[in-house]
């Protein structure tokens, strides 16, 4: 069992989307999914995104970097172009991007609320609207929707990414139900917080020393953590799960 096992795990031929490609968890998953063999369209908001594949097994060939707003309707068709005329489909959609504009919720800014909704939920939803299209045609592929514990744990000045991560969720059960007679599967990974640029600013200080004793193992998640979990549901082993929230937590969620 030890070969078939192992070849699960091969992307070679696989064509897979990771949004947020430029750092932290998409930079992690995109450098895990290259040595495994995919070809990858690499999206991000900052053009340092293009600078990604040449640091990548397999490098340009493999892999390119596209510039866009995933909650832009115009630069998600462009991301899904990329993939069709460089690749020639779509097997695998990795939602990574998000933002975390935190406050109160008394004081939050709507601005923060909308851009919020828009990047983590919104973004989502076209990505998977528009790989899943190609996916359907296909009959098959891969979705993972990067969520948060904060999609099942209230934290404090967390309302708009919270609910943004929340809503995430239920996108993931609805796609899966609906998906799964196209051979699609469609699941989500809740991590605790990742030692990314992101977190390592809003859980600076005594702040963060206090979120770390709440976790169990003690520790932040390490992005080649969550990169690992994205490969085995994205992998040949795990065609009978769909509709889940993996949770990455540490024990975070324990009740």
């Amino acid at each position: 069992m030890v070969a078939p096992f192992l070849e699960a795990f091969d992307l070679s031929g696989k064509t897979a989307i990771v949004t947020g490609a430029s750092r932290g968890i998409g930079l992690a998953v995109a450098e895990l999914f290259a040595e495994r063999g995919a070809n990858q369209v690499l999206v991000g908001a900052h053009p340092t995104v293009r600078d990604v594949p040449v640091r990548l097994a397999g490098g340009a060939d493999r892999s390119v970097g596209v510039v866009a707003d995933v909650s832009v309707a115009g630069d998600v068709d462009a991301v899904i172009s990329a993939a069709l005329s460089r690749f020639g489909g779509v097997d695998v959609l990795v939602n990574n991007a998000g933002v975390a504009l935190l406050g109160k919720a008394e004081a939050l800014p709507q601005a923060s609320w909308d851009r919020t909704l828009a990047v983590n939920l919104t973004g989502a939803f076209l990505m998977a609207q528009a790989a899943g299209k190609v996916m359907i045609a296909r009959r098959s592929g891969r979705i993972v929707n990067v969520a948060s514990q904060a999609a099942v744990v209230g934290i404090e000045e967390h309302v708009a990414y919270s609910a943004s991560k929340a809503g995430l969720l239920g996108l993931t059960r609805v796609l899966a139900l609906e998906w799964a007679r196209h051979g699609i599967t469609v699941n989500a990974i809740s991590p605790t917080i990742v030692e990314t640029d992101m977190a390592r600013v809003a859980w600076a200080g005594e702040v963060g020393e206090a979120a770390r004793r709440r976790i169990p193992v003690g520790r932040f998640a390490r992005p080649d953590e969550i990169a690992a979990a994205v490969l085995y549901l994205v992998s040949g082993v795990s065609e009978m799960i769909t509709g889940e929230n993996l949770y990455v937590d540490g024990g975070y969620s324990i009740p």
